[in-house]
């Protein structure tokens, strides 16, 4: 049987949502591979809907694709009646806009967004017929390339991976295309050579690294021809950049059904957990005519009834209130709605939310992430309870009744007190709710258990152990049950154990990882698909503690195994976050050279 057949004889039809699997979305680029040089399948460790939503793949997709010698296409994991029909009948992995197999393209460029996908990278490689290891693939086989926020530190999967790229795409892929179209028909060593040449470009196999006798890493080296620390690759000017005028539709559902308008990157606020604030600094904001401009084009090419304005802290952007004013005056009489992702309490307007919500109002969504101002304090957040009463006030006020709350517990110096301040928080609301709104407000809370991420001030601490945090769920769950109005769910936290796991683990994992999979672990960021065993089973027959990862302090003095990849952020710049989050102490948010809290990507310091 072959891959065309399937689509042909229907047999389609007999998996759940077909249309995943389709292709010829509108605005669809279908090159004929005879005309280019390049051939690049852009490949995601999940099903369509959900990396179809991620913005990342729609940019590069259309980076790649402006290149007249190049052609990319896109390749999504199956679910798993399809995955296991193509597994019994030996058919390969196909991409969506030409149906070639995987294996066939120059390059594989893995999108990684989370560690739970890590499983779902091997599935994919066995879907395709390709080797796990890098070592172990033949010259006829694609180069494995992998970005995104997990190649920050990428050591539990660098031994699956060629080549690793940190950092903003937009001005490396022209340099990456070149290299690989000057290279063609080399061997795999000389392309790696060259790519290693290209800022931002990590190989992993020039790298050597030494534990010690306790199992951390003693040092790490780099062959002649690699940098050491490798640094992340930074577009300085938004405005300067493409950016896609034309996105692909789906013919089907997908998580995030709306055109993402990208307004800002970076992040000056500092929250101490959070590393996305901290590899994505500076902050560049694209200007208010080209936002403008882009929303008009991208509703005329592609149809769609929503515009989210997308960024890190989208109510940070230096012109938001002219930004959606102009945009509900040219969108409104189009039915056109706009959403903003990301507000934050101290800075929210209710004349801006009416703003956007004049087609559709939807239920308003904050991160206070804590229940207690001290613990506020202790993450940096920048929030305290007065800013929160203060604006859900206003949002009662104008007439919203629903609103979603993240909080994380287990953070860094947690009392039990603080833990109990997020009922506390919660009761005053709907107490403010019943004063303003003159009926019962509801309260979706989404409770998460936080994870120490490399890159950021808490990557030294240890995450709490599953017991001590077993019991603050308990806590929360004895004081939210009698809050009429109140829905809650919380992580699973043997996954949260797991990402802590692999967010902050060395190339040792990898044993671990591959054995996992072996056992059944795959696309585990589906809870149905997630189950721990598979993972004790194999640290246990590698030999290898989860704890001496997840629930370790570390000192400032151990080298850590993401050391050789620079984010921009300093070490010590780190450290004294961590030392002002002991002692409970605020940092001002940084943008530009106002509050320059001199963390080092700005100024190297």
């Amino acid at each position: 049987m072959e891959i065309e057949e399937l689509f042909k004889s229907n047999q389609l039809l007999r998996f759940k949502k077909p249309g995943r699997y389709l292709g010829k979305e509108w605005n669809v680029v279908v090159k004929d591979s005879r005309q280019v040089v390049v051939n690049v399948c852009l490949a995601f460790p999940d099903v369509y809907e959900i990396g179809m939503s991620h913005l990342g793949l729609r940019i590069l997709y259309h980076l790649f694709n402006a290149l007249p010698f190049c052609r990319a296409e896109r390749a999504f994991l199956p679910w798993p009646d399809l995955g296991q029909f193509l597994l019994q009948k030996k058919l390969p992995l196909f991409s969506l806009e030409s149906r070639t197999p995987v294996k066939e393209f120059d390059v594989l460029g893995f999108s990684l967004q989370h560690e739970l996908s890590y499983t779902s990278i091997l599935y994919f490689l066995e879907l395709a017929g390709i080797p796990f290891r890098a070592s172990e693939r033949g010259e006829d086989l694609p180069l494995v390339i992998g970005g995104g926020p997990c190649v920050f530190n990428p050591e539990p999967v660098a031994e699956f991976f060629d080549a690793f790229f940190l950092g903003e795409a937009e001005e490396a892929v022209p340099e990456i295309a070149q290299v690989l179209k000057e290279t063609k028909g080399e061997d795999r060593d000389k392309i790696l050579d060259e790519l290693s040449k290209i800022k931002g470009v990590y190989i992993p196999s020039r790298y050597r690294v030494y534990y010690d006798i306790q199992g951390r890493v003693a040092k790490i080296i780099a062959s002649e021809s690699v940098p050491l620390p490798v640094k992340k690759r930074v577009v300085s000017d938004l405005n300067a950049v493409p950016f896609p005028e034309k996105m692909l539709v789906p013919y089907v559902s997908i998580i995030h059904d709306r055109i993402p308008l990208e307004i800002a990157r970076g992040c000056g606020r500092g929250c101490r957990f959070c590393q996305a604030g901290m590899v994505y600094r500076p902050v560049r904001e694209r200007s208010l005519d080209s936002l403008v401009e882009l929303a008009k084009k991208l509703v005329k090419s592609t149809g769609y009834e929503e515009v989210s304005l997308v960024s890190l802290s989208s109510t940070d952007h230096s012109q938001i209130r002219e930004l959606v004013f102009r945009l509900a005056r040219e969108l409104e009489p189009l039915k056109v709605n706009i959403s903003l992702p990301s507000l934050r309490m101290d800075l929210f307007s209710v004349e801006l939310a009416e703003s956007i919500a004049k087609v559709r109002r939807k239920g308003l969504t904050f991160a206070p992430e804590a229940g207690t101002d001290r613990m506020r304090r202790v993450i940096n957040k920048g929030l305290n309870e007065e800013d929160v009463f203060h604006t859900l006030e206003k949002v009662f006020k104008a007439g919203w009744a629903r609103v979603k709350l993240y909080f994380m517990i287990g953070l860094p110096f947690e009392r039990e007190e603080d833990v109990l301040g997020i009922v506390k928080l919660c009761e005053g609301i709907l107490r403010l709710g019943k004063k303003v709104a003159r009926r019962r407000v509801e309260l979706n809370l989404s409770v998460a258990a936080f994870v120490p991420k490399p890159h950021t001030p808490f990557q030294w601490v240890a995450q709490e152990d599953k017991r001590s945090l077993w019991e603050k769920v308990q806590l929360l769950e004895k004081g939210l049950a009698r809050l009429r109005g109140v829905s809650w769910h919380w992580s699973d936290l043997d996954a949260s154990f797991i990402e802590a796991l692999l967010a902050r683990g060395d190339r040792k994992l990898s044993r671990v990882l591959e054995k996992a999979y072996t056992k059944g672990a795959k696309m585990e960021s589906w809870s149905e698909f997630f189950k721990i065993d598979y993972w004790y089973g194999a640290m246990d027959e590698e030999g290898l503690d989860g704890a001496f990862y997840v629930n370790r302090e570390r000192s400032f003095a151990e080298i850590l195994p993401w050391e050789h990849l620079d984010c921009g952020v300093s070490k010590q710049f780190m450290w004294q976050e961590l030392k002002r989050a002991q002692g409970e102490e605020l940092t001002l948010p940084c943008f530009g050279t106002e509050n320059c809290s001199r963390c080092g990507v700005c100024y190297g310091t």
